[in-house]
């Protein structure tokens, strides 16, 4: 009888173990186990996508998308831009500073990095002390893509 009682109650753990791992809400043994094979199989699949990301990885096929993340924040003073790519992208910085040239925007402070991967932060007013608010968030962000445009163009011929 005493032996019953035990293995019902570790039973009761181990299916509310189940429920908390898999954030089942089923009140019945049957369907715990059936949410924990569902999360099973998508913790599976999961895995085989890992995994044919590192054999791709590993040939040096990954297409990190068409192109690099592009956001310009209006601030009080001028734009704070970022640029964020996850693959490395040779002479983009180039490309953005002229960009940068040709809005007439000065750089104050930029964080780059781009050894693995390419991330730009840069804070940018217009030079001259001229009043930045003439110029729009928007046009900063399509000369910028432009530039960007510019690089991919200029990067395919090679």
């Amino acid at each position: 009888m005493v032996s019953r009682v035990h293995k019902r109650t570790a039973l009761y753990r181990n299916i509310q173990h189940l429920r908390s791992i898999t954030n089942s809400h089923a009140r019945r043994k049957t369907s715990v186990i059936l949410d924990a094979s569902e999360y099973i199989h998508g913790l599976m699949q999961k895995l085989q996508e890992l995994n044919q990301l590192a054999a791709a990885a590993a040939q040096n096929i990954i297409d990190y998308g068409p192109m690099p993340l592009l956001k310009v924040e209006p601030q009080e003073e001028g734009f704070v831009i970022k640029v964020l790519s996850q693959r490395s992208c040779q002479g983009l910085l180039v490309f953005i500073l002229e960009a940068f040239e040709g809005l007439g925007l000065e750089v104050l402070q930029a964080r780059v990095s781009c050894v693995d991967s390419f991330c730009l932060e840069a804070v940018g007013i217009k030079e001259n002390n001229q009043d930045s608010r003439h110029m729009d968030a928007q046009i900063v962000e399509q000369v910028v893509s432009q530039a960007i445009q510019n690089w991919r163009e200029v990067t395919k011929q090679y």
